[in-house]
């Protein structure tokens, strides 16, 4: 063990609020490390206008975002590897190998994956039909401009649209959520707001109008039809894990659990489980990561 050699002491892929606490909790214990992000750090902190469950006193997504980037920008052993991404995840008895988009190698003891989830499409549920190819944007992009003075179709209803009418309280706006059963107990924040009008659905077929409005027809649980339509509309509909390809176990409903993996390989942040994606968690889970890789190396390094 001690006389391998290798790129850097940690591997951390994702540059969201677990892999930027990884890489900060393992500088702190004197590891280095690499991080991997093909976009910018915190990149989707920078598009939640408003937090209400961080400690520090940040009330916005931007806020918290701008101050761990300085934090990471200043942590000298840090090497930032932005706009690249990891293809392949590779891990044996020695080491982990991660293959960049460039096809450079970077070798380590360890690596943290905190890739984080993406948006689902309709196509990805059983309960929306839409025609080829349509892809829309989830609620929490849209600008207070987006809303004001229109009507929103939302699909799905998943918790960022409490967090889309926290951020823009005075917006006068008007939110159509179309929700299958499934997704009942996640509206209790927005059931009593009186810009939203609950819609639960069996099965919805959605239409393009006349290419800036929409038109949905959907199905009720009593077979009844009716035509909805809206000036735009936007997902709310839950998320889907993202991995580099390679030695990750992944369950059944597409997420790593941590448990599972390679003993080189440490699973951390919302790519863990859908039950805890949260900003804090994923912080939490970030460092402890790191810890993990820091107490494994130094045990294997007094056996070798």
């Amino acid at each position: 063990m001690a006389d391998t050699l290798y790129d850097t002491d940690l591997i951390v892929i994702g540059g969201g609020p677990a892999g930027c606490a990884a890489v900060r909790m393992a500088a702190s214990v004197g590891m280095r490390s690499i991080l991997v992000e093909p976009d910018r750090l915190c990149r989707n902190l920078y598009r939640i206008p408003a937090l209400n469950n961080v400690l520090g006193g940040y009330t916005s997504g931007p806020e918290l975002a701008d101050s761990i980037v300085a934090e990471l920008e200043s942590t000298e052993l840090c090497c930032l590897e932005l706009g690249r991404h990891v293809t392949e995840l590779r891990a044996d008895e020695a080491r982990v190998t991660a293959t960049l988009d460039t096809s450079a190698r970077l070798t380590a003891p360890y690596a943290v994956v905190a890739t984080g989830v993406g948006p689902l499409q309709p196509r990805d549920t059983a309960w929306i039909t839409t025609p080829d190819g349509l892809t829309l944007p989830p609620l929490w992009q849209a600008e207070a401009d987006d809303a004001e003075s229109r009507t929103l179709l939302v699909l799905g209803g998943d918790r960022p649209i409490g967090t889309f009418l926290r951020a823009h309280p005075t917006t006068d706006t008007s939110l159509l959520v179309v929700y299958p059963a499934a997704d009942e107990y996640k509206i209790g924040e927005i059931r009593d707001d009186p810009r939203v009008t609950l819609l639960p659905v069996e099965h919805l077929m959605l239409s393009l109008a006349d290419g800036t409005s929409v038109s949905v027809e959907a199905v009720n649980k009593e077979g009844v039809r009716r035509t909805i339509t809206a000036d735009a509309a936007y997902l709310s509909i839950g998320n889907a894990p993202t991995a580099p390809s390679g030695d990750l176990i992944r369950g059944s409903d597409g997420y790593c659990p941590p448990a599972d993996q390679h003993f080189r390989v440490i699973v951390a942040g919302d790519l863990r489980s859908a039950r805890f994606q949260r900003i804090m968690t994923a912080l939490g889970s970030g460092s402890e990561a790191a810890l993990r890789a820091y107490y494994a190396a130094g045990e294997l390094l007094a056996k070798g």
